[in-house]
């Protein structure tokens, strides 16, 4: 398959099953609320060395919000529902209970739950109290700038990780511009999140590693300055390999995303120095989602 003579390969990124859950930070304006998200966020692109994977989904006009004010809503993905509760009350705890003007609310609904601020209540020494917003139980914690509001738990769902597609390009810059682009289609789908830094990442990996301590290590075979020295997938045109990693709620959310993100980057182009566009793979032993680039393309 080429288009706009872009070369998609005949292969599958290959991801995994994960648990994830929503929640809404709200400030006084947007500018806090995405203070609040970016630094909640921060540190959470793998779960190999970060405990969960986060990343901002959209912003929220006040209308959309529990309290009536601009927010924005975050999307957090971890291995276990446990897991992804310790982590989630850490990063609401130091992160958003410190932001100015700032509440956390849930954002999604459901059976299984998960702490919020069920213990960051404890916060407040005693000077805590509940309230029910619209139903909801919250906790209204004293801070020094009046209150801090978070609602008591929220819910947390079956969820993929690991979607992903490679660009091959004649140079960093060329493959740099043709993920940005992808990037910035792809900021409108709901439901996924891209949780590496821009939402780009150079150093693909692989299962395992030559040193027994390392669950994961360089992905060699799309390294360029590995050509004469391993068995290569880059072409001899080709200097630069950059992926996109997309976490979603669904599986057809990450189809909808790779389809988006290489549609831009296929609208580059070879004439925009894009040589071809691929997938990460370990042979279907990773994880039980296949997405296919041809049939998704197709």
């Amino acid at each position: 398959m080429i288009v706009n003579g872009t070369t998609i390969d005949n292969t599958f990124a290959e991801a995994f099953g994960m648990k994830a859950t929503r929640v809404v930070i709200t400030a006084l304006n947007h500018r806090w609320a995405r203070h609040a998200a970016q630094a909640m966020t921060g540190f959470a692109t793998s779960v190999i060395g970060c405990g969960v994977e986060a990343g901002i989904e959209n912003e929220l006009p006040a209308g959309e919000t529990p309290d009536g004010r601009p927010g924005v809503s975050v999307l957090m993905f971890g291995m276990s529902g446990k897991a992804l509760g310790k982590q989630l009350e850490k990063r609401v705890s130091q992160c958003v209970l410190t932001s100015p003007t700032s509440a956390v609310f849930a954002g999604m609904c459901g059976e299984k739950c998960i702490n919020l601020g069920r213990n960051v209540r404890f916060f407040g020494d005693g000077y805590q109290i509940s309230k029910l917003i619209d139903g909801h139980r919250c906790w209204r914690i004293p801070v020094m700038d009046g209150e801090f509001i978070a609602e008591e738990s929220t819910a947390y769902c079956s969820a993929v990780g690991g979607g992903n597609f490679l660009v091959l390009a004649e140079s960093t810059q060329q493959a740099l511009i043709a993920c940005e682009a992808a990037i910035d289609a792809m900021q409108d789908i709901p439901n996924v999140i891209m949780p590496f830094p821009g939402g780009v990442v150079r150093s693909g990996s692989k299962v395992g590693s030559i040193y027994k301590a390392l669950p994961a290590s360089t992905n060699q075979a799309f390294c360029p300055t590995l050509k004469g020295m391993t068995r290569s997938h880059v072409p001899d045109d080709v200097e630069s390999v950059l992926e996109i990693v997309i976490n979603g709620l669904t599986d057809d959310d990450i189809r909808r995303a790779i389809r988006t993100g290489v549609d831009a980057v296929c609208a580059l182009g070879a004439g925009q120095g894009i040589k071809r566009v691929s997938a990460g793979n370990y042979g279907g032993k990773l994880g039980q989602f296949h997405f296919h680039l041809r049939e998704i393309m197709a």
